[in-house]
């Protein structure tokens, strides 16, 4: 395995992760909740039938799900060899998956082969995220879509929301560096300290018809507990994590060989899409 764009603590962190969180028991009205907001820009109408594409950092296969019913081959790559255990136990129900064990530096297809690829929440933990979008984008054939979601650096929030996102960095900080267990449990004492009460928050006042868009994990309002655990974990467990302003997205985008760039204007932020040139 490829090693040179790859960090082996936080694939290990990862493989832990989705042990722990493999969606089987989500509710299907969530979990299409949820792949609505990522892929609500993704041009499913220009897919043909038969199109076969990759999922760049697949993890529990949760994306994976409900993408593979409409396509004819769906590649799942990762570089753990627990999520693809937790992904194939999620998909072991479809025909058209098959399973990779890779990292972004040896993803497993031929240059241009690929009618279309995705990767959310991956390339910003890994050393290079540039490179890791390029070689992504190598993949696809000419004017195939490639949908991408990476953290966003608060470009579109006031200074003060930054400045409390800059107060949890020092505790994620701390908790990324610990064991495994100890890791675990203070995330999860987070999630139910801090994201519980503050989403349920947002959600109470949003009933009474207030904007909550610029509370603090508004955005988990009408998520249920087991997803907060999970992004609780995902956030203070990961050692590695990178953020970028939604210019600096486009910009490594055309770099990469993307064109007719888009993005959503709504949360998660940023979730972006681009055409191979």
């Amino acid at each position: 395995m490829g090693k040179d764009n790859i960090d082996l603590e936080v694939v290990e962190g990862f493989g832990n992760e989705w042990s722990r969180f493999d969606y089987s028991n989500l509710s299907d009205t969530e979990l299409q909740e949820m792949f609505s907001d990522y892929f609500r820009i993704f041009p499913w109408e220009k897919l043909a039938g038969d199109a076969v594409g990759f999922d760049l950092g697949c993890g529990s296969g949760r994306w994976a799900k409900l993408v593979a019913p409409n396509v004819g081959k769906l590649h799942l790559i990762d570089p753990s060899t627990k999520a693809l255990n937790v992904a194939r136990k999620n998909l072991a129900g479809f025909q058209n998956c098959v399973f990779h064990l890779a990292g972004v530096d040896e993803i497993p297809l031929e240059n241009e082969s690929a009618d279309f690829g995705y990767s959310l929440g991956v390339l910003h933990h890994i050393p290079d995220t540039q490179s890791g979008i390029r070689a992504c984008v190598m993949k696809l054939k000419k004017n195939a879509p490639f949908l991408i979601y990476l953290y966003y650096s608060f470009d579109n929030r006031p200074w003060w929301y930054r400045k409390v996102w800059k107060t949890t960095e020092i505790a994620r900080s701390f908790i990324s560096d610990l064991p495994n267990a100890p890791k675990y449990w203070l995330s999860q004492i987070i999630a139910l300290l801090v994201y519980w009460p503050m989403s349920r928050l947002s959600l109470l006042l949003e009933k009474i018809g207030v904007d909550v868009k610029l509370i603090p994990l508004s955005a988990y309002r009408h998520r249920t507990f087991y997803v907060l655990r999970n992004d609780a974990l995902d956030r203070f467990g990961t050692r590695l994590e990178k953020r970028f302003s939604r210019l600096e997205i486009q910009t490594m985008l055309e770099n990469s060989g993307l064109e007719k760039i888009s993005f959503s204007n709504s949360s998660p932020y940023w979730c972006a899409l681009g055409y191979k040139q």
